[in-house]
């Protein structure tokens, strides 16, 4: 069956579908927003499947589990007017998705989905919308009882083998860099910042094992609370050990805008991309940050998410919503960075 959800009386639409009869056990949604106000109404084009997944914009269960997400996980700048779709009064965005090119759905069956993500994450100056800053008065995707989709998926070959043999058995080996493509002068560059990132992490560690609970943790974790604290402190104890007796692979092959990105299963490659050459090795938005902010995506270290990009966003999200942060991957590098110091 498939789910709908709408804002209230003049907001989006939103629909999750089964595809055509003919992808019957395809493993296949279709995703659907509808502009029901009376103004023109931007979408942050990478928290919806319109480019692609490069996130893990959906929640995919079966019996009551969720199911892995092994799909790419994108460090981006804070997004600028080209990173926006723009629908039009009345206008429909629809997309097909193959869930199983990004979840781990091969032992097949039936499964339920639900799009993860909130209009605040989704649409260009939602907060001022919720205030009735914004002609239309978006207020967010509500989420009734039913708003899912139930979808089958025929049983696959185990596409994600090799993913299952990177995550597994990973223990304490060397501290070593191996490089796929990438020249002299990019290996010594990713060594430098790869040193400077275990020296942020080490700090971070540090700071969080004295328990300090000042200005640096609540600006980007939010209002201190002993369990969200605790997993944050854990975080950056695993990411330490990671970056100081794991052996990583990067690939310099990445020819888009992004910072960097990796997949949580396949620990430690981390794929670098344009951003990544052009940030200075610390600081804000540093190599050594993007390695802080990768390696906690990988499911062996914190299995963090990207729920918010740049230092704006980040802080914002610690003050609305503390336990996205402590998911938050741009947050533990901001955290780490501590450009402007905070104690």
């Amino acid at each position: 069956m498939g789910g709908i959800s709408a804002a209230s009386a003049a907001g989006l639409e939103l629909r999750l579908s089964e595809p055509a009869q003919k992808d019957f056990g395809s493993g296949k949604i279709v995703y659907s927003v509808s502009n029901t106000t009376n103004a023109p109404v931007q979408l942050l084009r990478w928290q919806t499947p319109v480019d692609g997944v490069d996130n893990n914009l959906f929640a995919v269960m079966q019996n009551g589990q969720p199911v892995a997400y092994v799909g790419r996980l994108v460090k981006r700048p804070a997004p600028t007017d080209k990173d926006y779709i723009e629908l039009a009064p009345g206008q429909n965005l629809t997309v097909e998705v193959d869930l199983t090119a990004y979840y781990d759905m091969r032992k097949g069956g039936q499964f339920t989905v639900r799009y993860a993500r909130s209009a605040g994450d989704v649409v260009r100056d939602a907060a001022e919308a919720k205030r009735g800053g914004v002609q239309g008065g978006i207020v967010d995707f509500e989420r009734p009882a039913g708003d899912s989709v139930t979808i089958y998926a025929d049983a696959a070959v185990d596409a994600f083998d090799s993913q299952d043999k990177a995550s597994g058995g990973v223990g304490i080996f060397a501290a070593t860099n191996s490089y796929v493509g990438c020249t002299t002068t990019r290996q010594n560059q990713i060594a430098t910042a790869r040193s400077s990132a275990s020296t942020y992490a080490n700090n971070s560690k540090s700071y969080l094992a004295a328990g300090t609970q000042g200005s640096r943790y609540t600006w980007w974790f939010g209002a201190y609370n002993s369990s969200r604290y605790s997993t944050v402190r854990t975080h950056f104890n695993n990411i330490y050990s990671a970056l100081t007796s794991q052996p990583f692979t990067f690939d310099c092959s990445c020819t888009d805008s992004a910072y960097a990105y990796v997949y949580p299963t396949q620990p430690y490659k981390i794929y670098l991309c344009k951003a990544f050459w052009s940030a200075p090795n610390t600081g804000t938005d540093s190599k050594a940050g993007t390695i802080i902010h990768e390696t906690s995506h990988f499911n062996v270290v914190a299995g963090t998410d990207d729920w918010a990009y740049g230092q704006t966003a980040a802080h914002n999200l610690a003050v609305s919503n503390p336990s996205r942060a402590v998911d938050n991957a741009d947050s533990h590098e901001y955290f780490s960075e501590n450009t402007p110091a905070r104690n």
